[in-house]
């Protein structure tokens, strides 16, 4: 049975489908950032390329993932802009000496999240949209839809935001069937925030970094209780 709600699990699969099954092969030549389109389609198969000529180590070795998702996604990810909306309204009262910690964190945080979604990749396919203008923009949406024969499409859409000082585009959201990863995790941690304060939110993030990443493909998708 197919359902079509979307739970964070689903979605951080989502994730890991998009990064991995974009169809083509990625030359040898750094990520266009200049491009929001190619950044996104670029670092997608850079990432897919690396796997795919490491599967033995990582078959033996799934936390290799983490290695490489710091080396070839996270560089393009503005992690700290990401890392203050997910704060919120609570921005203000963390305190200044704790906000390196929490950044640092966060982004040790999405290492892990995108090492894990990348457990779930079984030779998913993406059909992007065209390209639009960004010529004026400061914030685009790149949009996909995730194909798997065995499973319902799910519509996927990466934002990306363009740096005032340096003009490179990078990405900071992940949306999936109208879910937003830091909207999420905003939901996710705001009692933890309100009520135990920053060092709540840092224990949760350090507890599930020291979970290792596991290989799940083939495994039913779980939602609400049930499974794709």
């Amino acid at each position: 049975m197919f359902f079509r709600r979307v739970t964070l699990k689903k979605f951080m699969v989502a994730v890991g489908l998009f990064m991995m099954s974009v169809v083509g092969v990625a030359e040898a030549q750094d990520v266009n950032e200049q491009n929001p389109y190619e950044l996104v389609q670029d670092v997608a198969n850079r990432t897919f390329d690396r796997i795919k000529a490491n599967q033995d180590a990582i078959k033996a070795d799934p936390e290799m993932l983490r290695t490489i998702m710091e080396e070839e996604l996270v560089p393009h990810i503005d992690y700290k802009f990401a890392a203050f909306m997910v704060l919120g309204k609570h921005f203000k009262s963390v305190p200044q000496e704790k906000m390196g910690e929490y950044i640092s964190v966060f982004r040790q945080y999405l290492v892990t999240t995108y090492a894990v979604a990348m457990g779930y990749y079984d030779n998913q396919e993406v059909v992007f949209e065209p390209e639009s203008s960004f010529d004026d923009k400061k914030s685009v949406t790149v949009r996909a839809v995730v194909q798997d024969p065995n499973r319902p499409e799910i519509k996927i859409a990466f934002k990306v935001r363009k740096d005032s000082k340096t003009n490179e585009w990078k990405a900071y959201d992940m949306v999936a069937e109208g879910i937003s990863m830091l909207n999420s995790k905003r939901s996710e941690f705001e009692s933890i925030l309100r009520q135990d304060g920053i060092d709540a939110v840092i224990a949760l993030m350090r507890d599930k970094i020291g979970k290792p990443v596991e290989l799940k493909q083939g495994e039913p998708i779980e939602i609400n209780g049930e499974a794709e």
